[in-house]
């Protein structure tokens, strides 16, 4: 990678919110159940798809009816350059995503099914460093306001960007910027957020 690339983001806003960011390292997407937190790493995923070469691990639901019909809320379709897997292990990841002609940039959803196989410090020491040309985008579940399990607490320690999911809205802290906050679904989101 060479020193001072940044990732070039398709939409202006979204460029604004996230700042100039490099085009490796660690995201992480975290929430409560049924806030929105696959929703929006599917739209996440679909734009950086046009961005890059894109993976979507969906380690956790796999590609049951309820992921489908998330994938159409966030208006998948089979144009966008994204490349699906299930679950992988981490082994697995590492060899997969290592190769030259690999997708660069990686969503794994959710951590909460590698926390018997990756111990907290090996999400930066093992992972990050086995794909150091890679965007690794996590999704983590929520407990006591926190990324939950612990490996997801230390991926948002080590995090560049941390999108925290509440109510069909992620409110996004970028090192690269002063962050803001995207609505998943505007009218979904009202409910629970009330009118502005």
């Amino acid at each position: 990678m060479k020193p001072g690339k940044k990732l070039k983001i398709a939409d202006a806003n979204m460029q604004k919110i996230l700042g100039d960011v490099s085009p490796a390292g660690i995201w992480l997407i975290y929430g409560r159940e049924k806030n929105g937190k696959t929703w929006f790493s599917l739209q996440m995923a679909k734009l950086l798809s046009k961005t890059g070469k894109t993976a979507y691990v969906s380690a956790e639901e796999g590609f049951g009816d309820s992921f489908r019909a998330v994938c159409r809320r966030a208006c998948i379709t089979s144009a966008d350059r994204i490349a699906w897997y299930g679950y992988l292990s981490i082994d697995e990841l590492i060899d997969k995503f290592g190769k030259s002609k690999a997708p660069r940039i990686i969503f794994i959803d959710n951590l909460t099914v590698y926390m018997g196989e990756l111990k907290p410090s090996e999400v930066k020491n093992r992972l990050a460093a086995s794909l150091p040309k890679s965007l690794l985008i996590f999704v983590a579940h929520e407990e006591r306001k926190e990324p939950y399990p612990s490996i997801a607490k230390q991926a948002k320690r080590w995090a560049n960007v941390v999108f925290h999911v509440e109510g069909l809205k992620a409110i996004v802290t970028s090192r690269f910027s002063t962050g803001g906050e995207i609505v998943i679904d505007e009218s979904k989101g009202e409910l629970y957020w009330g009118k502005n």
